[in-house]
């Protein structure tokens, strides 16, 4: 067991998300004292309780735009798993600033309560359409990561530890393609494919967690932790879906949605060039100079020689077959298999 949860207070903003569920109960497990959930949704906080039902759980209703709120449900906190945000790409290009207020703003909230009341550490969940963003999803998302990593530069003496991770798409998250590919192929209908050269990431929620806590493990304020992760294109997911539910190979081509990029970046060369790598993650750290630049004019700073982003275009590329493997191993598909060849049978 994990030691460095023992006992501890945990707040999870966002808490009744993909993210958020399957980190409760892993903390649940670890044995925490206590693990606050916070979220602006009381119907699936009533959801999640009837689920959970442990006394260690507490269910906090408030907005992360709301200082005040926060900085009740940071109190006596140890440790901050900050996944509050807005995630929809086309729903961020129509309201781009509901987008700054809750994945800007909302954050900074989060950093300055967790400060005030000394929490420990501050893991913030960033996306890879924060590398190279063009659209407002990944623009806010950027500038959240810019919020946690000002904060660590202009408070050096601050007894809380705030860092970012960053990580690809999850699979079957909530409003993720796979879901909505089960849906179509349930219904008898064929996968809507935006572009069938669009590339992607793919990776679990147990990766996403496990790069939380490897955060929380090794990060010094400011760091980015990033993992590494393989790709496919749409078109051979929606193709490895269709093996696995038989159904035809076909898909329907709808085009390319509002902020979309072809492919998506986890990294960027910049970053790589000064980067540490952990084997599974790339750990990037805080630039902590101050704004003197004179003192780099004559002899400027050194930079590794990586000629390249790290993108899903360049990632490995998963195959169909390899694919179909992948998603076998996810509960959430093996059971809608299930149900698939009990309604079969009957």
């Amino acid at each position: 067991m994990d030691s460095s949860f023992v006992g501890q207070r945990v707040l999870i903003t966002g808490g009744t998300g993909s993210f958020g569920r399957t980190m409760l109960r892993r903390l649940l497990d670890k044995d925490v004292a206590e693990v606050r959930v916070l979220s602006r949704d009381e119907a699936k906080q009533d959801e999640m309780r009837r689920a959970v039902n442990d006394d260690r759980v507490r269910y906090y209703v408030g907005d992360v735009r709301d200082f005040d709120t926060v900085l009740r449900a940071t109190r006596d906190v140890s440790l901050v798993f900050h996944a509050a945000a807005l995630k929809q790409v086309p729903s961020c290009e129509f309201f781009p600033l509901e987008a700054v207020r809750t994945n800007i703003l909302g954050s900074s909230n989060v950093v300055d309560a967790a400060d005030r009341n000394g929490v420990r550490a501050v893991v913030a969940l960033s996306t890879d359409k924060a590398v190279y963003p063009v659209n407002a999803m990944g623009m806010s998302k950027a500038l959240m990561e810019k919020v946690v990593q000002a904060h660590a530069r202009n408070n050096p003496r601050s007894p809380t530890t705030v860092s970012c991770v960053r990580y690809g798409n999850v699979m079957y998250s909530r409003g993720s393609v796979i879901p909505l590919f089960v849906e179509q192929l349930k219904a008898g209908r064929n996968p809507t494919v935006t572009d069938p050269r669009m590339t992607r990431f793919l990776m679990s929620l147990t990766d996403s967690v496990e790069l939380v806590e490897h955060a929380f493990a090794h990060a010094r304020s400011g760091d980015v932790f990033i993992r590494k992760a393989s790709a496919c294109t749409i078109s051979d997911l929606a193709m490895a879906l269709c093996e696995l539910f038989d159904r035809p190979s076909k898909i329907d081509l709808i085009g390319v949605r509002h902020g979309e990029k072809l492919d998506e970046t986890l990294a960027s060369r910049e970053e790589l060039s000064h980067a540490e790598d952990f084997g599974d993650f790339f750990r990037v750290p805080l630039d902590a100079r101050d704004l003197n630049y004179a003192l780099y004019v004559s002899e400027g700073e050194r930079t590794g020689g990586v000629l390249s982003d790290f993108n899903s275009a360049n990632a490995p590329r998963l195959a169909v077959a390899e694919i179909v493997a992948l998603l076998r191993a996810l509960p959430e598909i093996r059971a809608e298999l299930g149900a698939e060849d009990l309604r079969v049978t009957l």
